[in-house]
């Protein structure tokens, strides 16, 4: 057993007093210190670039940075450049401010395959939103989601189909049906099955691996074959695959859209785009009935609209999606190499798109296992590395790249011995980390 401890004594410390006044010891379920090895969860004292450093004074180099948000680096000049421009300028008014219209003429710019655009603060915001205004403008009651997705909404049509349904009515989640990635028939034998009654299909237009051939097309024609309307969550390919999302990088149009994490950089913006015909049905220029689209106090709060269009230049004027494919390219080689080198190339697969890479940890027998996560996250942590997944942002350099490598590999030799004695447990240090959907605490 490795016998070396990694100590983090304020951040334990810090990490009580949270859970003693906050539900879950996080504003966010996946920061929760469930998420991490026992007492090795690192409370953030600041960022700067590609590193953050936590209340114990020790330096990580990150990945997945404000769970995919914060893809230029924390406290990126031109970004804070932008926000500090409208620091003494007010930031909520009791009409639109100027910069609502440049964020919008800004974003549909960057995004030309949608003709209107409502922001708002989070996602989920955005996504309940599209299903309520793909409701009302089909009738329809049923959502189709695509279910090989993680995470759509904390609504009700959403959470009430995961192990952490509590205090939502079955009559809700009855209303919320599934199709699997990738599969047309299956899909189509679903709007069959409710017939008249789907009101949308919403996904990720790509995820771990690429489309199919022909897919999202395929979905397309199947949308309109059967009158419902196409969402696409572009929450993690905005950006990411293109600057004008999934839906630019593969040519094919959705009727509505969502995007977020990445537009802001850390603050707080989300965004429901799509077709004038849909769109104007929660605006004021239609004779139908009015849907409430999005109407939230801080939704065009100024700071958070400058921040979104100082990101859509940086990506624009700097290539930033080629970059995180680049970096991406170099690390995952990188980690598949160190694995293989030691023998666990199998266990620790590295998988997505290069700008958004995750890991799995398998067993003995190859199957995900959580101790196996918890080993590797706790020798990653003692290295310097903190990264529950591999997802880059544009402020990582080489000597990044280089470090994250050579630590993977120190833990990929921890990672061998505990699949040589078929038991992980002496190198787990306590219980191990758990998924964020269970019915359980």
């Amino acid at each position: 057993m490795d016998t070396e401890e990694f100590l983090l004594p304020r951040s334990r410390q810090a990490n009580e007093r949270l859970h003693a006044m906050v539900p879950g010891g996080a504003h966010t379920y996946a920061k929760g210190d469930d998420q991490y090895p026992e007492n090795l969860a690192p409370v953030i004292s600041h960022g700067r670039g590609a590193h953050v450093w936590d209340v114990d004074g020790n330096r990580y180099i990150e990945y997945g940075s404000g769970l995919r948000s914060v893809s230029l680096g924390h406290a990126h000049p031109r970004v804070l450049e932008a926000v500090r421009r409208e620091l003494d300028r007010g930031s909520n008014f009791v009409r639109p401010s100027i910069v609502e219209v440049e964020a919008a003429e800004r974003f549909l710019a960057t995004v030309p395959t949608a003709e209107m655009v409502k922001f708002t603060k989070n996602g989920s915001d955005a996504t309940t939103a599209a299903v309520r205004l793909a409701r009302a403008v089909t009738g329809r009651p049923r959502v189709a989601i695509c279910g090989d997705h993680p995470f759509f909404s904390v609504d009700d049509w959403f959470i009430g189909t995961t192990p952490m349904s509590a205090g939502i009515p079955a009559a809700t989640t009855e209303l919320t049906v599934a199709f699997p990635y990738g599969d047309l028939a299956a899909t189509e034998e679903l709007l069959t099955r409710y017939q008249d009654e789907v009101a949308c299909l919403i996904l990720e237009p790509a995820g771990h691996s690429e489309p199919p051939p022909g897919y999202l097309a395929g979905l397309r024609e199947l949308a309109d074959r059967h009158g419902c309307v196409l969402i696409f969550d572009e929450m993690i390919t905005g950006f990411r695959w293109s600057e004008a999302g999934a839906q630019g990088l593969y040519g094919v149009v959705p009727d509505l859209s969502t995007f977020g994490k990445a537009l802001g950089n850390g603050f707080a913006v989300s965004a429901l785009a799509g077709r004038r015909a849909l769109m104007e049905r929660g605006g004021l220029r239609h004779s139908g009935d009015r849907v409430f689209l999005l109407s939230t106090t801080h939704g065009a709060e100024t700071h958070s609209l400058a921040a979104a269009m100082a990101v859509q230049t940086t990506y624009v004027e700097e290539g930033v999606t080629a970059r995180l494919h680049a970096i991406g390219e170099r690390l995952a080689a990188g980690v598949r190499d160190a694995a293989a080198s030691m023998g666990v190339g199998d266990h620790i697969v590295v998988r997505g798109r290069a700008s958004n890479l995750v890991f799995a940890t398998l067993d003995e027998n190859r199957q995900p296992s959580q101790e196996y996560r918890t080993l590797f996250l706790r020798r990653l942590l003692a290295g310097g590395v903190l990264a529950p997944s591999f997802v880059v942002s544009s402020a990582l350099d080489d000597a990044d790249i280089d470090h994250t490598v050579d630590v993977v590999a120190q833990a990929c030799a921890v990672y061998r011995k505990a699949l040589d004695a078929a038991d992980p447990t002496p190198w787990l240090g306590g219980r191990p980390v758990k998924p964020v959907f269970r019915r359980l605490a």
